[in-house]
């Protein structure tokens, strides 16, 4: 289909983005599109069920060539037993929905990220009293899991846009113990009304380049537990010292193939605060 555009020589990339219910394409152009190549892009996305974005610029020029293109979504199902609200609710079974623009940030592997929801699930030990902070949260694929086991949790990111769809999604599952801000996580935030707050658990995924500016401000608020979800373990071997130096051990730690066919791996590192340990013989 590309070799047959006006414009084929000028495209040089196509980002793919997969929800459950949709697939958007997103065609980065370098020249301006003729109205020929425009009809040609229509009809196949029409004919292969696809929505077509455009991108003539830096990535906030990407729009659609259709109006109001439905929103793309993911679903996360939850464990059975949900701590806070009774393991028999049948309300409580219904998975989670999380929707998406096509240049949100996502987890690429859907089964494997249903996987390490439940792993952190496990590992936090959440209880209907817990206090939970999510940071570098995103549209809310921790928090609002999360939400479900605890009394109470804070989803915070840098990106505004990606806070507006969290909180759009919170809404859309009726979630009413989740609560957003957008903060730069890479400068000093410790003066944020949130971090006057008491945390029991902290949860974060921060980018490759890890948290260690972040980790420097949080350690601050002795949670209980910390749990580093990483796609860099050099990052998190690094960010772990500072951990360490503030009082607390690791407890657990594993990889999960995010990445099937590549050198990336995600992992998972749980380190509790020393004084705290539910058990201290383990390493």
């Amino acid at each position: 289909f590309i070799r047959g555009l006006d414009a084929y020589d000028s495209i040089p990339q196509i980002e793919v983005a997969i929800g459950d219910n949709a697939t958007a394409l997103i065609f980065r152009h370098l020249e301006p599109l003729s109205e020929q190549d425009m009809a040609q892009l229509k009809v196949f996305g029409n004919t292969h069920c696809f929505q077509i974005y455009l991108q003539p610029g830096g990535i906030d020029s990407i729009y659609p060539i259709l109006e109001s293109p439905m929103l793309l979504n993911y679903h996360i199902s939850l464990p059975e037993k949900i701590a806070n609200e009774g393991e028999n609710d049948p309300r409580l079974l219904k998975p989670i929905k999380i929707q998406f623009n096509p240049n949100n940030f996502t987890q690429i592997n859907p089964y494997i990220n249903q996987k390490m929801i439940e792993q952190a699930i496990a590992l936090l030990k959440l209880t209907p009293d817990d206090e939970l902070l999510d940071l570098f949260c995103g549209l809310g694929n921790f928090t609002l899991p999360l939400a479900k086991y605890c009394r109470h949790i804070v989803g915070v990111e840098g990106e505004e846009k990606l806070i507006g769809r969290a909180i759009d999604n919170a809404t859309l599952n009726d979630i009413k113990n989740a609560e957003f801000y957008t903060v730069n996580l890479c400068s000093d935030f410790s003066s944020v009304p949130f971090m006057q707050k008491k945390f029991d658990k902290i949860l974060l995924d921060p980018p490759r380049t890890g948290a260690l500016e972040t980790l420097k401000i949080i350690v601050a608020l002795k949670a209980k537990m910390i749990l580093y979800v990483s796609c860099n373990p050099a990052t998190l071997a690094r960010d772990a010292k500072i951990l360490i130096e503030h009082g607390y051990q690791l407890m657990s730690a594993g990889v999960m193939d995010m990445f099937p066919h590549t050198s990336h791996v995600e992992s998972m590192a749980l380190f509790e605060l020393r004084g705290n340990l539910s058990n201290p013989g383990r390493h």
